[in-house]
Formats: C-alpha cells, structure tokens, sequence
C-alpha cells in the first residue's frame, strides 16, 4: 500500500484531493498489484519560496527495480505537473520503506 504526501506553499492554488487520486492512477498503470495509495496534503502557512514536495513511499517488491522507479518518477513528475497552474519549486521524492515499515488496515 502506497502512502503520497504533498507539502505546499499556502500561496499555490491546488486541488490535493485530484492530485493524490491520479498519484493512486499513475502507480496502478505500473503496477496493479499496489492496493490503494495512502495521501494526505500539508499546506505551509510559513515558507521560504513557493513550492510543492511530493513524497511517495512503498513498499520494495523484486519487480520495482531501477527502470520501474525511473519510469514511474518521469510519470509521475509529469502528472503532478499537469495539475500546477502556477510557477513554483518542484520536488518529487520517490522511496522504498524498510524492513521496520508496516502497513495494514485495521478493521473495528
């Protein structure tokens, strides 16, 4: 299960809610075993520059090897970037979890 988090100057004009939705779409086109993706946007009230950094976390599985990941971040990059509507810093960060990562749903 992918988890996407967004941070954000307060001075961009974003729809977070359909970023995080095709963030969930352009993972599953690589890779329909990914379950659903996890996201949440932080919007900065205090900043140094208007930007937006995308983390995205998941889990490492032998299929997502180097091309997958250089595919994936090109893709992504460029949906996230269909999305903006303003200038700003961008910054995509696409990682691994380890071993110490734990991810479920818990069920009440």
């Amino acid at each position: 299960m992918p988890q996407a988090d967004i941070k954000y100057s307060n001075d961009l004009n974003l729809d977070c809610t359909a970023i995080l939705a095709s963030i969930e779409e352009t993972i599953k086109k690589h890779d329909q075993s990914s379950g659903a993706c996890k996201g949440r946007a932080y919007k900065a009230d205090h900043f140094h520059h208007t930007h937006i950094y995308v983390n995205l976390a998941m889990l490492p599985k032998p299929h997502r090897d180097k091309e997958f990941t250089k595919t994936l971040i090109s893709d992504l990059e460029k949906m996230v970037k269909q999305h903006l509507t303003q200038s700003c810093h961008f910054s995509l960060n696409l990682e691994y979890t380890g071993e110490g990562y734990i991810t479920n749903f818990h069920d009440v």
